[in-house]
């Protein structure tokens, strides 16, 4: 599998699929998730609104993602993930945000996309600790055993977190 650091907008990348780093509503919100949904146009949220409830107002529970159309974006499909909000690291965070990263690539093969982007899942308002957060990133993209997707995308929006992603990847 082929993995870059890209700096740039997400919404804007030349892949099969983007990862959204979402809530559980799926409705769209601030961030990438908002960015998303504003690039993608009115269909996304039509189509995340058809999607079936977990329970009341949740569509996707942390750790889990679903799948939609890219709409207006140049992305085929849009995977919507939810990641945990940080509350220490006790609550059981790394496993869930590893889980993010493993439910996204499973549903990017179910679907044959051979190039997904990624953002920095969980953090930006859900507070994870970027230099936490990466390094599980970065292992469960390399820890992935299927022939898809071949090219993984993290799609970093500053420099910062770009030089973050590059460090860990040459680490190993």
């Amino acid at each position: 599998m082929k993995i870059e650091v890209i700096e740039g907008d997400i919404t804007a990348l030349s892949v099969e699929a983007i990862v959204n780093a979402a809530n559980s509503s799926l409705l769209g919100g601030g961030g990438v998730d908002g960015a998303i949904h504003r690039a993608a146009g009115p269909g996304l949220l039509e189509e995340c609104e058809a999607l079936p409830a977990y329970i009341a107002g949740v569509r996707c529970p942390t750790g889990e993602a679903r799948i939609t159309h890219g709409h207006r974006l140049p992305a085929k499909f849009v995977i919507h993930t939810v990641g945990p909000v940080w509350r220490g690291g006790r609550g059981g965070e790394p496993e869930q945000l590893a889980a993010c990263y493993n439910a996204s690539l499973a549903l990017a093969a179910d679907y044959d996309c051979a190039s997904v982007a990624f953002p920095a899942i969980s953090c930006g308002v859900y507070g994870y600790p970027v230099e936490l957060a990466v390094p599980i990133a970065v292992r469960a993209v390399r820890a992935w055993r299927g022939a898809i997707p071949s090219r993984v995308v993290f799609a970093c929006f500053d420099p910062g977190m770009a030089a973050r992603y590059r460090a860990m990847l040459a680490l190993a």
